[in-house]
């Protein structure tokens, strides 16, 4: 699969459209939803989403497959482009479909899921921006902690850090407001 994007990226490089909509296609959904995990508004997180593949199109000739896999370089781009606009917005509360909802169970509704939810949701989103990226690749994208490194700029065992920080700085919170 990565010498065939690699083939890919170099094609799209040439200006070719199809292999542009094949990678798309293929990258577009994990993109956009990590950019709503980060953001919490998927109006933001199309626009990011729209120019991860802006810059795919017109910087495919910088991609290096010997350094880095495709998911993770546009993974990088998406990470460097939800921080600056944290950075220039301020912070939004994860809202809607920024964090999996969880399900109800017919017709009645658990209030006590639904206010569990709620207070996950905001625990995450009062975290630092660094360790909330860490939790949002690993837990919700399901990146391995190597890959997730990569696309946040620090080592293994840094981002380990971050997400041991984040679970502790999740699981406080969560007990202080109910206990334990």
């Amino acid at each position: 699969m990565a010498s065939e994007e690699a083939t890919l990226v170099a094609r799209v490089a040439a200006g070719d459209e199809s292999a542009y909509r094949a990678l798309l296609a293929v990258h577009l959904a994990p993109l956009n939803r990590y950019a709503r995990r980060m953001l919490g508004d998927r109006d933001e997180a199309d626009d990011v989403t729209q120019e991860v593949f802006v810059r795919l199109w017109t910087d495919a000739h910088r991609y290096r497959p010997e350094a880095a896999r495709l998911t993770t370089w546009l993974h990088r781009i998406a990470h460097n482009l939800c921080v600056d606009w944290q950075r220039r917005h301020g912070r939004i509360s994860l809202t809607g479909d920024a964090l999996p909802q969880e399900t109800t169970r017919g017709p009645e509704v658990d209030l006590a899921e639904a206010a569990r939810a709620r207070r996950v949701r905001e625990a995450v989103d009062a975290l630092p921006e660094r360790q909330r990226s860490a939790l949002v690749l690993c837990h919700y994208q399901g990146l391995g902690n190597r890959e997730a490194a990569e696309i946040v700029g620090v080592s293994v065992e840094a981002l380990e850090s971050l997400l041991a920080r984040a679970r502790r700085t999740l699981r406080r919170a969560l007990e202080e407001e109910h206990g334990p």
